[in-house]
């Protein structure tokens, strides 16, 4: 056994006795720490641990298994997202946001675009259909990263059938993107100007299908976790952060409206048409017959927020049947590409006549469009700072423009970011064991935390 810190920097000061057991001597090490009667343990769960949300680092001090204090470290998935930002156009940027919280993927490129088509002046001439699927993409995707929540959160106290019937329904909506977009997860569908392009002709009906296996298989989750008494036992009252703490932190979102405060940007600050959408606001009431400010409470608003995004896709589905045909990008040709590429059905792209009309009918046409492509179009000089309502809270997107065909500063306002602050506030004085539950119920994503 050695007491030298064999793992400090030259100079560096240690706090504590440091023990560093060279093997075989573990009783030496016990007898020694029982005569100082130091019970508190340094742990350090993650950067790779099978029980958080990602890459997190969370530093606890403990005191046998009551937890005296926690700091989350971050950074460990940190990719210069927003850094690279200003050498791509402003069309590539949404292959790069998309990639932040790749649970929630569309949000980000949504937040991204609205703030690109405030710069632009554009705001009113985006499609009505493209408005549309917007919504319909974005409500779809919003089920999905509360399948996953509730999945993993589940799969984390012991509920592993849970997390399977999660990612059984993720599935089927991921492979309602996969028809749209072309890809599971990344998109890069929600471009300034509109969408990239239309649903294919079989999207309806696999729209369709999707809402209706949504129909049979939403009500399990209930079943399985709202009155089994091991879940509630594992949730309630763990992680509790009331709402003075939730506005002293920046927190929204489920964690904020599981307080009883009903703010969601939807109903309070619409966007995308939402204003014109049949639907309700959840957040924690006395009548619900459970606490606020928890991790269960936090379930439950996610729960009841799943039907309610599906009652916004059922809207949709008849909205896009009535409006087949119709454009989904701006009609600017210095802004949507000329060229007007697609993917057909058959997971092939435009036919050979429209091909041949590009290439080699108008010889105008298509050095507009190399050009439009590799180096973009201008944005106006000014900044805009559009917020949206995404699975986890307020995620919002910062753009600064210096009248270029790439942006200046593109900043990203991510919820997970704001809501690890809270983690101490929910974690300090309670047990190891609930630790995970409350970062769990916080839902952070990583690629959106360290961007």
């Amino acid at each position: 056994m050695s007491t030298t810190d064999f793992y400090a920097q030259p100079g560096e000061a240690t706090e504590g006795t440091v023990y560093t057991a060279m093997g075989g001597d573990w009783a030496d090490i016990a007898a020694e720490q029982a005569e100082r009667s130091d019970e508190i343990l340094v742990i350090n769960m993650g950067p790779q641990h099978p029980s958080t949300h990602g890459v997190l680092r969370l530093i606890l001090e403990c005191d046998g298994e009551t937890v005296l204090s926690i700091r989350p470290g971050i950074g460990f998935l940190h990719t210069g997202i927003e850094k690279n930002l200003e050498y791509r156009t402003w069309v590539q940027g949404t292959t790069f946001v998309t990639r932040m919280d790749y649970v929630a993927p569309i949000f980000n490129e949504v937040a991204y675009c609205l703030g690109v088509e405030r710069l632009l002046g554009i705001e009113e001439d985006i499609p009505e259909r493209a408005n549309v699927i917007r919504v319909l993409m974005m409500e779809l995707n919003r089920i999905a990263s509360h399948l996953v929540c509730i999945g993993t959160g589940g799969m984390e106290i012991g509920a592993l059938t849970v997390m399977t019937i999660g990612f059984r329904e993720r599935e089927m909506i991921l492979d309602f993107f996969e028809a749209v977009t072309g890809l599971r997860m990344n998109h890069a569908y929600i471009r300034p100007g509109g969408v990239a392009g239309d649903l294919p002709e079989t999207g309806i009906a696999q729209l369709r299908e999707l809402i209706a296996w949504l129909h049979k298989h939403l009500p399990e989750y209930a079943a399985f976790c709202n009155e089994n008494p091991i879940f509630k036992m594992r949730m309630i009252g763990i992680g509790h952060q009331d709402l003075a703490a939730c506005m002293a932190l920046g927190v929204t979102g489920p964690v904020l409206r599981s307080t009883g405060y009903d703010w969601d940007l939807r109903k309070q600050q619409p966007y995308c048409g939402y204003e014109t959408y049949d639907f309700e606001s959840i957040a924690w009431s006395p009548e619900d017959g459970w606490e606020s400010s928890d991790s269960y409470a936090r379930f439950r608003i996610r729960l009841d927020e799943m039907w309610e995004s599906l009652k916004i896709v059922e809207q949709c589905a008849d909205r896009l049947e009535a409006s087949r045909g119709e454009p989904v990008m701006v009609d600017d040709p210095k802004i949507a590409w000329p060229a007007q590429l697609a993917v057909g059905p058959d997971g092939q792209g435009n036919s050979h006549e429209h091909i041949k009309h590009i290439m080699g009918e108008s010889m105008e046409a298509l050095i507009h469009h190399f050009k439009i492509v590799t180096e973009g179009f201008r944005v106006p000089p000014g900044q805009a700072y559009v917020p949206i309502e995404s699975p986890k809270g307020e995620i919002a997107c910062h753009v600064v423009s210096d009248g270029g065909t790439r942006p200046f500063r593109v900043h990203m306002r991510d919820p997970g970011f704001n809501h690890l602050q809270s983690v101490p506030i929910q974690c300090e004085g309670g047990m190891i064991s609930d630790v995970v539950v409350a970062v769990g119920s916080l839902d952070p994503v990583m690629g959106g935390v360290d961007r």
